[in-house]
């Protein structure tokens, strides 16, 4: 059914007048009243009749009339909802981030998200480095935090910011007491590993940093999460390479010191979806780029 021919009875059905409701339509008065007789038509009854008060509604014409208001009221309302999607500032978003940025990052994001876009819903989810690039992929997130990007070619990244690396050891080493570790105290100590990037492990960050100073450290273990890195540290099984950031929420007995001589450093990013041309993204980037310079 039209929708601006119910708007049209709904004023005359108000006015209880042909002429005013069409002086209220800013129209004249024959167009508006050959709209009525056609709606009269499609619905196959009289929804008028005029009585010595003017124009009263027919039985049939009450019925449509609440219908009719609520139908354009609807119609107000999706349109509106329309635009405010279209805007970023309503909707849904499903976030996933790597744990190593939950303490770091998630605090100072959410907040932020909350004031720039209240009228979206938020869900969250934590990506390990074996599940991110697929959980992106088959939309079960929308966007997705990560450190370092994902290399993938239906995925987008935008680069947010970096954290240096530094060393996780226990706190009872003798490397703990060092303000600053050299590289060459590294050589032949075991390694807690993460995976290394989806399409090209040769270009891990810590991989890269330990050939480039010709450093060899043996892998004792390999582990989804810097959660799980920091515990097997803890336990003495070796040491770790971590973003600076991994120090938030750290357990008890491990010290994190800088690298002497190494100013390498790992990516922060947001990844997305190429097809995915949600306004939402822009918002939720803008937002993750505020909370990242805060870190």
């Amino acid at each position: 059914m039209d929708l601006r021919r119910l708007r049209y009875f709904v004023a005359v059905a108000e006015a209880r007048s042909l002429g005013k409701a069409a002086e209220r339509l800013r129209m004249a008065q024959p167009p508006l009243s050959v709209q009525i007789r056609k709606l009269e038509a499609e619905i196959g009854a009289p929804l008028f009749r005029r009585g010595t008060r003017g124009m009263d509604l027919t039985e049939a014409g009450q019925a449509l009339l609440a219908r009719a208001s609520e139908a354009l009221a609807l119609a107000s309302d999706g349109a509106e909802a329309a635009r405010a999607v279209a805007a970023g500032t309503r909707g849904r978003l499903s976030v996933g981030y790597m744990f190593v940025l939950a303490n770091a990052m998630l605090p100072r994001l959410i907040p932020e998200l909350r004031r720039s876009a209240p009228g979206v819903d938020l869900d969250f989810a934590e990506l390990s480095a074996s599940t991110r690039e697929a959980r992106l992929l088959d939309r079960s997130v929308t966007i997705a935090l990560c450190m370092p990007g994902i290399h993938h070619p239906e995925v987008q990244v935008a680069r947010i910011g970096a954290q240096p690396l530094v060393l996780a050891t226990p706190i009872r080493s003798p490397l703990a007491r060092l303000s600053s570790v050299p590289m060459a105290r590294l050589h032949g100590r075991p390694l807690i590993a993460l995976p290394p990037p989806e399409q090209d492990p040769a270009s891990s960050a810590v991989a890269a940093l330990l050939r480039r100073h010709q450093i060899v450290m043996p892998i004792a273990g390999r582990v989804e999460t810097v959660h799980s890195a920091m515990s097997l540290v803890l336990a003495g099984e070796g040491l770790a390479i971590v973003p600076a950031c991994a120090k938030l929420g750290a357990p008890q007995g491990i010290a994190f010191r800088p690298l002497r001589d190494a100013t390498d450093s790992i990516d922060v990013t947001v990844c997305w979806r190429r097809d995915a041309h949600s306004p939402l993204i822009r918002t939720f980037l803008k937002c993750a780029e505020k909370a990242v310079a805060r870190m």
